[in-house]
């Protein structure tokens, strides 16, 4: 059978299980805490635990794999992960490669590459392929698909070179990818079209971040092309409410589409994103934790009418597809 690679190692694709398919264990800048984190605001022991019981409370709802898009950009370190996924053995942890910016490149990659000072081949396809394939750093542990933003500023020459690099990664080794992008400005398009002139399979693309739309035009048009829709964000209220988000997906199901749709809450342990205190996110938005599908969701898509065999489809089929490359 096909497995995946996650932070404990290789798993049967068939033992995924229900996964939510956009997930953080953190938001956590690496300069940041070294500077000034520690000593101060950042406790290593007290932060792990912590994460440690929010998963172990998630697979205690019955979710077995979670998806991390954490790149570099957004303060990817798996010793830490692969610290906590082998603390929690009832969730598989699956980990990517990319980068994640909104518009210029880290200065790592602004004089080598295309059209660049010293020109050559891109050197982030080398690194993506090499945690693909190789493994991260000196972890041992394989990255197992590829993201890539795309937000409000659109395609800059930075993020358009990312997503090519992203793009032919995919062709050279068929990873998985998933976008985050704008439904605001509705940018999903362009990144479809990009893929697509790029020869990627869009069957293997999670347009991340659709699900703060209701505009059925624009998700159904995106699905058409065989995408997949990141129905991502729930817990993020203040973008678009629980019930609007349900009532989306509910429609969606009813015209065909619940083979097109994954689900989960962007959500992390922490984040250093607002300040020291691991609850000011909480503050306006309280309803973003990992339990949140579980508890409140799943019920609200019962009541609209989504069956089981199509909550099963997106927590579990979507998933195993995607990930059998």
């Amino acid at each position: 059978m096909p497995s995946v690679e996650t932070a404990r190692g290789p798993v049967d694709t068939a033992a995924l299980g229900r996964t939510l398919m956009h997930e953080h264990v953190f938001f956590l800048n690496t300069e940041n805490v070294q500077n000034y984190g520690i000593g101060a605001w950042w406790d290593e022991q007290e932060r792990v635990a912590d994460a440690v019981a929010k998963l172990k409370e998630l697979a205690g709802r019955g979710i077995t794999t979670i998806a991390d898009p954490t790149v570099w950009g957004l303060g990817r370190y798996i010793p830490r992960i692969k610290r906590i996924a082998e603390l929690v053995p009832e969730l598989n942890i699956i980990v990517a490669t990319g980068v994640y910016t909104y518009n210029d490149l880290p200065f790592q990659f602004i004089y080598r590459g295309p059209e660049t000072l010293l020109g050559g081949p891109d050197p982030m396809i080398d690194n993506f392929c090499r945690d693909l394939m190789e493994g991260i750093a000196d972890t041992g542990v394989r990255a197992a698909f590829l993201k890539c933003a795309v937000h409000t500023q659109g395609l800059t020459p930075g993020v358009r070179r990312v997503l090519l690099a992203v793009a032919a990664t995919h062709r050279e080794t068929g990873a998985p990818i998933t976008v985050h992008t704008d439904a605001e400005t509705r940018n999903g398009r362009q990144v479809v079209e990009v893929l697509a002139k790029e020869g990627v399979d869009l069957g293997k693309v999670v347009i991340g971040h659709v699900g703060d739309s209701n505009d059925l035009d624009y998700l159904k048009s995106l699905a058409d092309t065989g995408a997949i829709l990141g129905m991502d964000r729930f817990g993020l209220d203040l973008l678009n409410p629980m019930a609007d988000r349900v009532a989306t997906i509910a429609a969606l199901c009813e015209q065909g589409y619940a083979d097109r749709m994954v689900l989960s809450h962007d959500t992390s342990c922490y984040s250093d994103w607002f300040g020291p205190d691991p609850e000011t996110a909480r503050g306006v938005a309280p309803n973003w934790v990992y339990t949140h599908i579980s508890d409140d969701v799943l019920p609200a898509l019962r009541e609209k009418g989504v069956t089981e065999a199509q909550i099963d489809q997106m927590l579990v089929e979507n998933p195993r597809r995607y990930f059998t490359w």
